[in-house]
C-alpha cells in the first residue's frame, strides 16, 4: 500500500485547513484508517482514525474541531478552528492486513 498526503499549508489561528490521503497498490486489504501528527521535540501521536464501518474516534484535543472521513481509496481530515498548537507534521496511516503503512507527512502550520 502507498499513501500520498497533501493540503497542509499556512493558517492563521481560527482558519480551516482540509487534508487529503490517497491509497494505491492493494487497498482492498485495508482496514482502520488514521491522522496521527508530530510537532518539534514531541512523539507522534493519533489524531484521529476511522475503521472500515465507519466508526471514528478522535483525540480530546481536537474533539469538536476536525473531522475525519473516508472515501473508497480516499481519507480526509478537515481542521478547523485551529490553533498555534495544531502545528505539526501530519502523516495519514492505513493497517492493511495488521501492518501499518504510513504516508511521507503534510506540514500544517498555524500562526497566532
Amino acid at each position: 500500500v502507498q499513501l500520498q498526503a497533501f493540503g497542509g499549508g499556512l493558517v492563521q489561528a481560527g482558519g480551516s485547513l482540509r487534508l487529503s490521503c490517497a491509497a494505491s497498490g492493494t487497498t482492498f486489504t485495508i482496514d482502520d484508517m488514521g491522522w496521527y501528527r508530530q510537532a518539534p521535540g514531541n512523539k507522534r501521536e493519533l489524531v484521529a482514525s476511522i475503521s472500515s464501518g465507519g466508526r471514528t474516534n478522535y483525540a480530546d484535543s481536537v474533539k469538536g474541531r476536525f473531522t475525519i472521513s473516508r472515501d473508497k481509496n480516499m481519507l480526509y481530515l478537515q481542521l478547523s478552528s485551529l490553533k498555534s498548537e495544531d502545528t505539526a507534521v501530519y502523516y495519514c496511516a492505513v493497517d492493511s492486513n495488521s501492518r501499518l503503512y504510513w504516508g511521507q507527512g503534510t506540514q500544517v502550520t498555524v500562526s497566532s
